[in-house]
């Protein structure tokens, strides 16, 4: 590889940089409204731009390339963001006002409020591992980008990777994590530019877009197109369809931005419900981003035909696409740029990383103290100091998780980053979404039915999933998951975001009914 210490002084300076700017935007966290809500003034456009860091994450800096080179892969990623832009303005009209009626601290409060405490311990549960299983993707794929660079064993990657986002996160809780994000958001833009910039540059767009009509089992294929109006009747387990960005990924957007206190926590440090509207729509120019890695993965299809790799990439490539872009990025660009475009993928990695561990402090200490003492314990120091050794747990939490999930990765055939993310997060998003529906509508639910509903939608995830089977399989009882695994209908897993949202609500209405009549 060819990463030189001009690089590597360009991504430690950049780290540097950013601890010092976040140290000093942090101010001081005298309450826990100061570290968790960030004194509720922090202005729209920075808590925007925080979401937007957070939800593109490593993920897609590395995994949307990596999914368009493969001779497979095309555009059609695009389509979900249909459905992301919807979900994003429905939270905005919907939900943002409920959730300022009252002063809260997450969704899990004002569905706690509603329903019960059970409820509230139910839905942070939920969130808790929803949360370690999606992010624990993120921090795979950074961990991909550190072993491509440095040649070092991925689990010493993942152990360096959880190390830094909790410093960031101890030091000044939301407000460190929404200005740093910020600088994050800015940075990987650049960082996409400069490397879209190079690949026109030595290739030429037009010769991009003729490189990108192939020929696959001796039909021509596309591969910049962005539409597939497939039914899922023609085609169960294809994701990237028009179909499931409009009528799946809604829900799935909904819950993200409206459920998971990943991005809501963000919505609550803007001082008033116009400012919070703001930031959640103007979100939504995170799909040009997303067109823009969709470009740089065009563009690398293209070199890479152009300037044919040797055989032992050729060949790293074809079982793992995800390694095309920080190879690239390592042994093809300029001393200096390389390090600028590496400095955003870890901005990237980190802006989601930090993020989340914030989110899990809260949620869990609200769980354990409860909501009155948490307001009456908050404007103290105590309290504080509390939320950062959650921060310090939970740290611990994720990146064991990370560790487990780099072996069930190691063991799947299946490289697609994208699909393995939002496969992770189908297991909690739609309880989650059944629960806020209950919340919402006016008849009446039970817990008992709530749960129940909850362990279903799980159990029928994680049949469907192939993490259980792996699992199985290296437990010696392989029988058993390929007896599951044959007897399970095809079934692209975004489809259980709205199937289980309704499995998980109708139960706890029947529960609800049930207890009414006796």
């Amino acid at each position: 590889m060819e990463f030189t210490g001009l690089d590597w002084a360009v991504v430690v300076g950049y780290m540097v940089l950013t601890t010092w700017v976040g140290h000093r935007m942090s101010g001081q966290q005298a309450s826990i409204k100061d570290f968790f809500l960030g004194g509720k003034m922090l202005p729209w456009w920075a808590v925007s731009g925080s979401m937007i860091a957070t939800e593109i994450s490593a993920l897609t800096f590395i995994g949307v390339p990596g999914m368009v080179y493969a001779m497979s892969g095309d555009w059609t990623y695009l389509q979900w963001g249909l459905g992301s832009i919807i979900a994003r303005f429905a939270v905005a009209h919907w939900l943002v006002p409920l959730y300022y009626e009252r002063e809260i601290y997450s969704p899990y409060d004002f569905m706690g409020n509603r329903l019960g405490e059970k409820v509230r311990w139910l839905v942070t549960g939920l969130f808790s591992v929803g949360s370690i299983l999606g992010q624990s993707v993120r921090v795979l794929v950074t961990a991909i980008i550190l072993q491509v660079v440095t040649g070092l064993d991925a689990r010493v990657c993942i152990v360096v990777i959880g190390v830094i986002a909790i410093l960031w996160t101890f030091m000044g809780g939301m407000r460190t994590v929404i200005w740093t994000d910020v600088m994050q958001f800015v940075l990987f833009i650049c960082g996409g530019l400069l490397a879209l910039g190079l690949l026109v540059y030595h290739v030429g767009w037009a010769d991009i877009v003729q490189y990108n009509q192939v020929v696959v089992d001796g039909a021509e294929v596309d591969k910049m197109k962005w539409l597939d109006f497939t039914s899922v009747f023609e085609n169960p387990e294809l994701r990237y369809t028009l179909w499931v960005g409009l009528l799946a990924m809604p829900f799935q957007n909904f819950t993200a931005f409206g459920v998971d206190q990943l991005n809501t926590q963000r919505m609550f440090c803007c001082g008033n419900v116009k400012d919070a509207r703001k930031a959640m729509c103007w979100s939504s120019v995170s799909i040009l981003i997303t067109v823009l890695m969709l470009a740089v993965g065009a563009g690398l299809f293209a070199w890479y035909q152009k300037f044919a790799p040797s055989a032992e990439l050729a060949a790293k490539f074809a079982g793992n696409s995800n390694f095309v872009f920080p190879t690239w990025i390592v042994n093809e660009v300029p001393m200096g740029v390389s390090g600028l475009i590496l400095a955003g993928a870890f901005a990237a990695a980190i802006s989601s990383l930090d993020s989340i561990l914030a989110a899990l402090s809260q949620t869990s200490l609200s769980v354990i103290y409860g909501r009155e003492r948490m307001e009456d314990e908050g404007g103290g120091a105590e309290m504080v100091r509390k939320s950062r050794i959650a921060v310090c747990l939970w740290g611990v939490v994720l990146t064991v998780a990370g560790l487990g999930l780099w072996w069930i990765y190691s063991k799947n055939e299946d490289s697609d980053l994208i699909g393995l993310a939002f496969g992770m997060v189908a297991y909690t998003y739609g309880p989650l979404l059944g629960v806020l529906m209950a919340a919402l509508l006016p008849w009446k639910s039970s817990t008992a039915g709530l749960i129940v509903g909850t362990v279903m939608s799980i159990l029928l995830v994680a049949w469907f999933r192939p993490e259980l089977m792996i699992v199985l399989d290296q437990l010696g009882m392989g029988g058993i998951g390929d007896s599951l695994k044959n007897s399970r209908p095809k079934l692209a897993s975004e489809w259980f975001f709205p199937l289980n949202a309704a499995i998980t609500y109708f139960c706890g209405f029947i529960g609800g009914y049930i207890a009414k009549k006796k």
